[in-house]
């Protein structure tokens, strides 16, 4: 069967679209994926406006995994671990989630299409990826995702800082990583960081193991197998 990793966090605008691409196709890399028929990586969206959506439609055919849009899908999120030939799916999900304090504590999803389809793949579910971005803003957001979302499922996760830019200075980021460990929350030693390639790449169509070969984007690149090395890891209970 196929293993199912979901890339989730209430906040939008903290990378989960390039980290669910890039992570895809990091790992197609890895298990020999190549653009074709059956290929053993599968990026599935959930948020019909999501940018990887547009990003995949720009790669096209040179994509190195295969790509799903599947908000509507409940039977079908319900059954991504048996896709025939894939060996892993990851999931991009919406950049919101209503975790009102009026929704259920034993299911704080809430009703509708989306929370119903977020509901179908975090029951089918592996693991979690939780990026959060070095700002105060992501605390209390990333705080609700594991709390009430993540955590009552008893599902592993890691929580990733992600989109750092090294011009910033280390202040928001030593301040964002020392508030994930006062939580106790697996957090990733690797920190993907701001690049401007990473920007240009999905309107350019491609993905982080297409980029052009200079120390820039080989830079770039190294942060997300580093990623995936890690999220192995923790897959095999070694984190």
């Amino acid at each position: 069967m196929a293993r199912v990793h979901v890339v989730l966090n209430q906040k939008g605008g903290v990378g989960k679209s390039t980290l669910a691409v890039n992570l895809a196709a990091v790992t197609a890399d890895t298990v020999g994926g190549v653009a074709g028929e059956n290929p053993p990586v599968v990026t599935v969206s959930i948020d019909p406006q999501g940018s990887a959506v547009w990003w995949s439609e720009r790669v096209g055919d040179a994509l190195p995994f295969d790509f799903v849009q599947a908000h509507d899908d409940i039977a079908g999120l319900a059954g991504l671990r048996h896709i025939p030939h894939v060996t892993d799916v990851w999931v991009d999900t919406p950049g919101w989630l209503d975790l009102s304090d009026g929704a259920s504590s034993d299911d704080p999803l809430g009703d509708g299409k989306a929370a119903e389809a977020l509901r179908a793949v975090l029951d089918n579910a592996d693991d979690v990826i939780v990026p959060i971005e070095p700002e105060p803003l992501s605390f209390q957001p990333t705080f609700n995702t594991i709390e009430k979302v993540v955590k009552p499922r008893k599902l592993p996760y890691l929580v990733v800082a992600n989109n750092w830019d090294p011009r910033d200075g280390r202040a928001d980021l030593d301040d964002t990583l020392q508030f994930v460990r006062n939580q106790g929350w697996p957090l990733a030693n690797t920190v993907i960081r701001h690049y401007k390639i990473h920007s240009r790449a999905s309107a350019e169509g491609l993905v982080v193991t297409q980029y052009p070969k200079n120390r820039v984007a080989m830079e770039a690149r190294e942060d997300f197998y580093r990623l995936a090395l890690e999220h192995g890891q923790m897959r095999n209970g070694k984190h």
